[in-house]
């Protein structure tokens, strides 16, 4: 057994435990750090692989943003989770069942990559460039207008959900600058004339001077 095949399974281990201890962790915190371990773990394997820029993305877009982000809102809310384990095993056979439905499909869809196959042997260039550059070249090439078209598709999604999520709040006070533009002098001041008031001298009193 070599040393990368040693890591391998070590790497693996540690992934299978974050992932089954993501779903049976009691708080939501420790749920969320195991699924950062679990992150974790799944970028040192692809770093075995050979594929570096697949292990960079996954610490830097879901350990390093999405997972923050995850603990910020869970720490935020502070949800009572013992109100969503109320029958847990009351489901649990079927939920067991349908979960092991699944595995079998993927196992079932994934078994012929993982045959034994002669490596194809990388050209004097390609080794020199390395992975990342390669596969910037070979999609900004050979694939960039799906990669518009992905882009814009996430664009409109992000639009969409601001816009079905966005209410406002009748109490709020807030203001419009297209009305304030349109704001003219005769809407905001008026001139009233008043005619002047002129009091009458107050008559001296007794004993007083002239």
């Amino acid at each position: 057994m070599t040393s990368i095949t040693a890591l391998f399974y070590v790497f693996s281990a540690v992934l299978l435990f974050a992932a089954f201890r993501v779903i049976t962790a009691r708080s939501t915190v420790h749920a969320a750090l195991f699924l950062v371990l679990a992150f974790f773990s799944a970028s040192c394997v692809w770093m075995l692989l050979r594929a570096e820029f697949l292990a960079i993305t996954l610490v830097l877009v879901y350990v390093g943003a999405v997972m923050v982000l995850f603990l910020f809102v869970v720490m935020m809310l502070d949800i009572n989770t013992d109100s969503f384990r109320e029958g847990f095993w009351k489901h649990f056979p079927v939920a067991g069942m349908v979960g092991a439905v699944i595995a079998l499909e993927m196992a079932l869809v994934l078994m012929r990559g993982f045959q034994p196959t002669q490596a194809p042997e990388l050209s004097a260039q390609a080794q020199k460039l390395g992975n990342t550059h390669m596969l910037g070249i070979e999609i900004y090439t050979n694939y960039l207008y799906p990669l518009q078209i992905a882009a814009v598709l996430l664009l409109v999604a992000i639009v969409a959900a601001i816009a079905l999520t966005l209410r406002g709040r009748k109490d709020s006070r807030h203001q419009d600058p297209s009305q304030q533009v349109k704001v003219k002098k005769a809407d905001r001041v008026r001139l009233v004339k008043v005619a002047p008031t002129v009091e009458a001298p107050s008559a001296p009193k007794e004993g007083g001077a002239a």
